[in-house]
């Protein structure tokens, strides 16, 4: 029994849940010890593997991404979204100028100046447009795609069992993760999320199941959850009936007392 679970991002699809818990694995290990954890407590290991989910049907060992370019990055969610990757870049890497006031929807040529910025930056830096594409193709899937949204989400819900206690998910993954918590009792007590667009209003949030309400997202387990992110948001919160609040309202998500009626955002 996994007392630990990974789950991976985008572009994973060529892997599989070994190869990717032999990267994992190791390094989290490493972490827990410079934090002065006690590396037998941490058992077992496993990895919720779903990148063959995006595979062209009837080709489970395809090599190599599909010939994508610039101009297969549809009007509206994907090109926001890309928009989206491009501001939060440009933030976080000097060497990425930021974009301009005008949306890409309504610049020529924009798409390839997102793309161009965004192979400047450290995080996507060696990763080839058709790659990149992909990935920017591999959250809209998910989220348009509800066959393929219960598929991914039963792949973490298989290895949690009752001597789990950690999920840690990254990118892509961490939507999986929070939607598969939110979505039936479990043992977890602690969600740590990396690289996680969980906040990103209007695309990503709002689209989140279960649907947010008024503006604050459901609590992906009990009171007694943990839930650390690199990111910072105030969107979610949960009040407990001693009337104190768990929610990710700054980078360390803990449970502090507070007011009973949450803030807008």
């Amino acid at each position: 029994m996994a007392r630990v679970v990974c789950v991976h991002g985008v572009g994973k699809q060529l892997l599989g849940e070994r190869t990717l818990l032999r990267d994992w694995w190791p390094t989290l290990l490493d972490g827990l010890t410079r934090a002065g954890g006690d590396e037998a407590a941490a058992g077992d290991g496993a990895m919720a593997f779903y990148g063959d989910l995006f595979r062209p049907p009837g080709e489970s060992l395809v090599v190599g991404d599909p010939l994508l370019g610039t101009k297969d990055v549809e009007p509206g969610w994907e090109q926001e979204q890309l928009l989206a990757w491009w501001r939060a870049a440009a933030e976080a890497d000097p060497a990425v100028a930021p974009p301009g006031a005008d949306t890409l929807a309504r610049v020529p040529g924009s798409v390839q100046a997102a793309l161009r910025q965004l192979s400047r930056s450290r995080f996507f830096a060696g990763i080839a447009t058709r790659a990149l594409v992909f990935d920017l193709k591999q959250v809209h899937r998910y989220l348009a795609d509800p066959g393929l949204r219960a598929a991914a989400r039963s792949r973490l819900a298989a290895l949690i069992e009752p001597d789990t206690r950690v999920v840690v998910a990254h990118s892509l993954g961490t939507l999986v993760a929070y939607e598969a918590l939110c979505a039936r009792p479990h043992s977890v007590r602690a969600l740590v999320t990396l690289g996680s667009p969980l906040g990103i209003r209007n695309l990503i949030f709002d689209r989140l199941e279960p649907a947010p309400i008024d503006g604050l997202g459901a609590w992906p387990g009990q009171d007694d959850l943990v839930w650390w992110t690199a990111a910072t948001w105030s969107h979610w919160r949960r009040t407990s009936a001693a009337g104190s609040a768990t929610g990710c309202t700054t980078s360390l998500c803990t449970t502090a007392p507070t007011r009973t009626t949450p803030p807008r955002t």
